[in-house]
């Protein structure tokens, strides 16, 4: 009873003629097959070619049936193999790649269409009649060398096969196309040409924003501030521009208690594409408070830095008290503001709205108060002040877009100044408001530089001067003070 002990096994006696007998061997080995697949898949009875309902005389007949015999032998021990390895498992491995095919007992017809057989393919492209090696076929006037106008004209045509898959080259089933030299040349050139514009578009779709969309990276900031519950939902598109997109969106909850989300707000997406930017950086490379980062930087890395210069730029402005949208968060180039206008419609531009006289006075009077302002308390000139970037809203001019605001020491900051008072003064001259100074009389009213000139050409050049001697200053002692003389304060103007 000890499972450690021996097994009691009873030895059987047999003669010696008994062991060396084949049809007992036969015998145990079918046991011992039996007993190891009791569930083996009979070999399958297939109707055996006899000499009984063939003529065996042929050799190829008798290589045939001796073959398809193999063949089920083969497919029955590969069954036992199967077998044998799986057992029980839910995964099992199958040997049916490894089987034969029976090809002479097949019950497919003769007449089916083989369609792996491209011998005789209408679609498949004919190979162009290669030129011997010595450049010529034919003899005497029949002599046909490799420059013929039709076996080059045949060889382009088939080499168009090598063009990009986009370029569609067209269908020439049984036409015998011939292509000159000049016109081959000038669609290679094409189809090469359109390969890389397709590979830049590809890349500027990956890489940067586009007019009405965003790319992943951009894509992804949102997505962010969306799932942090920072901002409800974004609803759209609101206004595009030459440097920017601005989304919609409602305001949702802030992390800290100390900042306010509004209730809609607008996103400023800047756009990362350069070739916006090449005549702008003049706005960016002089002004003091980047000037140091602008040399480090690549020049996608500059496109953040026109939201972080409107971040700083909107702040100065808000607390001064001067109507502007109020900064939220900045992440990149994705700036969040607050939203002027009211249930997804924004503000109109001051160029669109319809304002009364009164009205249109009391813009005038509003925007010339915010000049100054801008100028003495903010330390800062719009650059590009025009009714573009004013907007109505609530019976008052609100100003937007101060990316590219500088500070009057700028090497031009006064020319900006000039060129906003010029805007502004034509804007509102147009407009009907009678008070309305010029261009020369509103510089000096929101400068203070009180500039004495008979005309424009004459004031521009003491603007200049002015300019070059601030250059000098800055160079000579490093610092970035005014050197302007002015007569104390502008005067405000009020209504």
């Amino acid at each position: 009873q000890c499972p450690w002990g021996a097994p009691n096994t009873t030895s059987i006696s047999c003669s010696l003629a008994d062991v060396m007998s084949e049809q007992l061997a036969k015998e145990l080995q079918l046991e011992e097959e039996n007993a190891a697949f009791p569930e083996v898949v009979a070999v399958a009875e297939g109707p055996f070619i006899t000499g009984e309902n063939i003529d065996t005389s042929s050799d190829l007949m008798l290589a045939q049936m001796l073959q398809m015999e193999f063949d089920r032998e083969y497919d029955a021990q590969l069954r036992r193999e199967e077998k044998k390895i799986n057992g029980d498992s839910k995964v099992s491995i199958s040997f049916e790649n490894y089987r034969k095919v029976h090809p002479y007992d097949s019950d497919s017809s003769e007449d089916e269409v083989d369609w792996q057989d491209t011998r005789h393919d209408p679609y498949r492209a004919d190979r162009p009649t290669t030129t011997p090696r010595k450049g010529f076929v034919g003899k005497g006037k029949d002599i046909t060398t490799k420059h013929d106008e039709v076996v080059c004209g045949r060889k382009n045509t088939a080499r168009m096969e090598n063009f990009a898959p986009e370029f569609q080259v067209g269908d020439g089933i049984g036409m015998d196309l011939k292509l000159s030299n000049q016109v081959f040349n000038a669609l290679k050139q094409h189809a090469y040409s359109e390969e890389r514009r397709s590979a830049r578009l590809h890349e500027k779709k990956e890489h940067s924003t586009a007019e009405k969309a965003v790319d992943p990276k951009t894509r992804l900031l949102l997505y962010k501030m969306v799932n942090a519950g920072m901002l409800e939902t974004i609803t759209g598109c609101i206004s595009t521009g030459k440097e920017s997109v601005v989304f919609h969106a409602y305001g949702g909850k802030s992390a800290t208690e100390d900042k306010v989300i509004p209730p809609e707000c607008a996103i400023k997406v800047f756009k990362t594409t350069l070739n916006e930017f090449k005549n702008r950086d003049k706005y960016i490379k002089d002004d003091y408070r980047f000037k140091d980062r602008f040399s480090k930087l690549n020049p996608r890395k500059i496109i953040r830095m026109w939201a972080e210069k409107e971040m700083h730029n909107l702040t100065r402005m808000q607390n001064a008290g001067i109507p502007c949208p109020q900064v939220v968060i900045l992440k990149k180039h994705v700036l969040v503001m607050s939203f002027i206008g009211q249930d997804q419609v924004p503000a109109p531009k001051l160029k669109d709205v319809t304002l009364s006289s009164e009205d249109m006075k009391k813009a005038y009077y509003q925007i010339l108060n915010m000049m100054q302002q801008l100028y003495k308390e903010c330390n800062l000139v719009h650059a590009d002040l025009s009714e573009y970037n004013m907007l109505w809203h609530d019976g008052k001019v609100w100003l937007i877009d101060v990316s590219q605001s500088v500070e009057p020491t700028h090497p031009h900051g006064l020319e900006f100044l000039f060129r906003d008072c010029r805007n502004v003064s034509q804007f509102f001259q147009k407009g009907g408001v009678a008070e309305a100074l010029n261009e020369r009389e509103l510089f000096n009213a929101v400068s203070g530089l009180n500039i004495t000139a008979d005309n424009e050409v004459d004031f521009q050049a003491e603007i200049e001067a002015l300019e070059k001697m601030n250059e000098d200053h800055v160079q000579n002692h490093g610092k970035k003070l005014s050197t302007f003389s002015s007569d104390g304060d502008p005067p405000i103007y009020d209504e």
